[in-house]
């Protein structure tokens, strides 16, 4: 008898008390961020400029911060590092609540944002929803506001009788002007500069956004930044060069701004930007890698240059950013349990590692990983293949070999078995997104090319754990699957795990369309001479298995470091400006070197964040080392090897053949063609059909091509592309 499908179970009280505390904080966040953008508009008019700022900066004056510090801090800084921390209960309660996207108002909701999400294509920008062309425009409508009222203002007080005072022409006047207005409009951007690219941010989950899918956001925010601060370097090249000034170019006075530090700055960022245009950065990958790692002295130089009180209008996002990077640098500290490795002929390896069952992560997520064996530098991005649910004790990911490193990888590990027995591997993460709303939608159709079928295998396991271990209600899926030759066709044998599948999941209703598009039909079976092959390594006694690196209450962690890191390095400063600077200076910012400040400021915040985040880090290692012993005793035994006549090896692809039939069940090949995508996707006559790609630039177009046409009101398009 066919087991009965049920609906997801119903909300208890406990989650709907969740959902009402999360609408309060939304609240909150959407109030503190109005009025924090409203204070960027204001910033260029004279009524904040002569009324509300100076004002501002009499009130907030003392011998702790200074007479314009305190201020800064208010306004600028911590609105974001507020928001920040309400984002962090904000992500916990959901994970606490059961009301998920799964419910009706879920549902709802996503349907009448359904136009807004809709994609288009606009050359530059990619494959964009209306949602993200709106605020783009807002974003550089602020841009143009802010210029427009910065010009407009000085100009009014520009006159031929006061450039005479200054010995200067009228138009060079204006031009050192504008060249200043041009640093204030790019230090917008750059303000926002850092926030795509914190990878465990609780900013991102507030606006529905993962790391991975904002990186987008980054590129064209350094765009910005880049072409605004070249375009403010210039205009004072050209502004001293016509004043017979060219020796201010080599300024670094004790008290004010240095010119040297911008120049040094300007000079990072050029050597930074270049390397990142598509060409540069596909065919020299490494180059744009290790050339990135140069933001470091890019800020710094930069903050010299503008000084403490202006930097601390841009500090929320880096400081955010500097946090998840020190919580990175702790988490690869160590090595992780690697416990077996699938080699396919298709040159691709699914690397499969122990985890915590504390490790909870959602289908699409990706992790970082580091082998110090190819390179002890380089970090690569991999879709997670496996379920947290489906399989509680593994994570795996699967690396297809398109470039040297995942090259290397592949020869390394598909050598003759007693050539390698184990490997040291770093991670981090796992990031993506906090929730998935894949239920509710009737269909989903998925199309991948070549590699790009990964993170739709994520998807596929953890419906297989929703249909057969929940006995809930899964949408129908279609999954098609572009391959250049026969041999890539063993990438759908990754779609089970190892071990832990159903041996059937007839409640799962899965459909694969795989198209082999340069090959006219199937090879003999004589020309078949590798197979996938499972090679079983064995770990090191100190080898961890992957947990949280903050526990399960990550962000609750997470919101704890941010405001007690932040309340370190105010009480550092504060005292060292109380009893060190104030004696010295008496806050007339004229005495006391600038750089001596900015220096003193830079390394107390970075111990606030040390000290915060290591006893964070400390506190959560201490549990996890208890669960790793606990799991490591369990597994304890005789570790197979990699030989395919084990009894071991031989076992497990029995365990795996009852599973594998059903996929295999479910495919149907096609040799030397292409899908036929409008056909699949106009047909359907579902009411809500979820379209999910991930392949090449092309495929990915034309699928959002077809869902923005119009023709099909149920196409819900999300593209899955990772830019890194």
């Amino acid at each position: 008898m066919e087991p009965q499908r049920t609906a997801p179970p119903p909300s208890r009280g406990g989650g709907g008390n969740y959902n009402t505390m999360r609408a309060a904080i939304m609240a909150l966040v959407m109030i503190v961020f109005t009025g924090y953008l409203f204070l960027w508009v204001m910033l260029p008019t004279n009524p904040y400029r002569l009324k509300w700022q100076p004002k501002l900066r009499t009130q907030t004056a003392s011998t702790y911060f200074g007479t314009t510090h305190g201020a800064t801090y208010l306004v600028f800084t911590f609105p974001v590092l507020l928001i920040a921390v309400l984002g962090c209960a904000y992500v916990h309660l959901g994970k606490k609540s059961s009301d998920d996207a799964k419910g009706k108002n879920g549902n709802n909701n996503n349907h009448r944002l359904a136009i807004w999400k809709r994609p288009m294509i606009i050359k530059g920008l990619g494959i964009v929803s209306r949602i993200e062309i709106a605020f783009f425009i807002m974003f550089i409508a602020l841009l143009i506001w802010s210029f427009a009222t910065y010009l407009h203002n000085s100009f009014a007080t520009i006159t031929p009788k006061s450039a005479a005072k200054k010995g200067e022409e009228v138009w060079e006047v204006k031009l050192d002007s504008a060249s200043h207005r041009l640093a204030f409009i790019g230090n917008i951007a750059f303000a926002f500069l850092f926030f795509p690219v914190t990878r465990g941010s609780s900013v991102l989950p507030l606006l529905g956004l993962t790391s991975e899918g904002s990186v987008k956001y980054h590129i064209w925010l350094g765009h910005i930044v880049m072409t605004l601060f070249t375009a403010h370097g210039i205009g004072y090249v050209v502004y001293w060069a016509s004043v017979h000034e060219l020796s201010e170019m080599l300024a670094w006075p004790k008290i004010g701004i240095s010119n040297v530090a911008g120049e040094i700055s300007l000079v990072v960022g050029l050597i930074m930007w270049a390397t990142t245009f598509p060409r540069i950065r596909r065919k020299m990958f490494e180059v744009f890698f290790y050339t990135h790692h140069m933001y470091i002295p890019f800020v710094v130089f930069f903050i010299f240059h503008v000084g403490i009180n202006y930097a601390s209008m841009m500090l929320p996002g880096f400081f955010l950013f500097v946090i998840d990077r020190y919580l990175r640098f702790l988490q690869s500290r160590s090595n992780v349990r690697l416990l077996s490795a699938r080699v396919l002929p298709c040159r691709a390896v699914e690397l499969n590692f122990s985890k915590t069952k504390g490790l909870s992560y959602t289908p699409t997520s990706t992790m970082f990983l580091n082998i110090p064996s190819i390179s002890k530098m380089q970090w690569h991005p991999f879709t997670i293949s496996s379920s947290s649910n489906l399989e509680s004790n593994n994570l795996s990911v699967i690396i297809k070999g398109e470039g040297k490193w995942s090259n290397k990888l592949h020869q390394l590990l598909s050598s003759s078995p007693s050539s390698i027995d184990r490997l040291d591997v770093s991670i981090e993460g796992p990031y993506g997104p906090t929730s998935t709303d894949f239920h509710r939608h009737e269909l989903l159709v998925m199309v991948s090319g070549g590699s790009g079928i990964t993170p739709f295998i994520s998807i596929i396991r953890e419906l297989i754990y929703t249909s057969e271990v929940l006995k809930c209600k899964t949408p129908e899926i279609i999954l098609v699957s572009s391959f250049k030759n026969s041999n890539d066709l063993t990438m759908l044998d990754l779609i089970l795990p190892l071990c832990g599948a159903p041996s059937e999941f007839p409640n799962l209703d899965l459909k694969i369309e795989a198209y082999v598009t340069r090959e006219k039909g199937a090879p003999h079976e004589e020309q078949e001479k590798t197979k996938t092959r499972t090679v079983w390594l064995k770990p090191n006694p100190s080898d961890a298995p992957i947990s949280p690196i903050l526990g399960q209450n990550n962000y609750l962690w997470l919101g704890a470091i941010i405001s007690s890191s932040f309340i370190i390095y105010l009480f550092f400063i504060g005292i060292l400006t109380r009893y060190y600077i104030f004696p010295i200076d008496r806050n007339t910012n004229k005495i006391y070197s600038s750089s001596k400040r900015i220096l003193l400021h830079m390394l107390f915040l970075c111990i606030g964040i040390f000290i915060a985040a290591t006893s964070a880090f400390l506190m959560n290692k201490s549990k996890n080392a208890k669960e790793k012993n606990v799991q490591i005793q369990n597994m304890e035994g005789p570790t197979p090897h990699a030989s395919p006549n084990s009894l071991f090896h031989n076992a497990d692809r029995e365990l795996e053949s009852l599973p594998q039939q059903s996929i295999s069940q479910s495919v149907n090949l096609h040799y030397g063609e292409r899908p036929d995508l409008k056909k699949f996707l106009f047909e359907r006559k579902e009411s809500s059909v979820g379209v999910l790609v991930c392949g090449p630039k092309k495929m990915r177009h034309e699928v959002a091509n077809i869902c923005s046409s119009g023709l099909a009101a149920n196409l819900h398009f999300e593209s899955i592309s990772f830019s890194w």
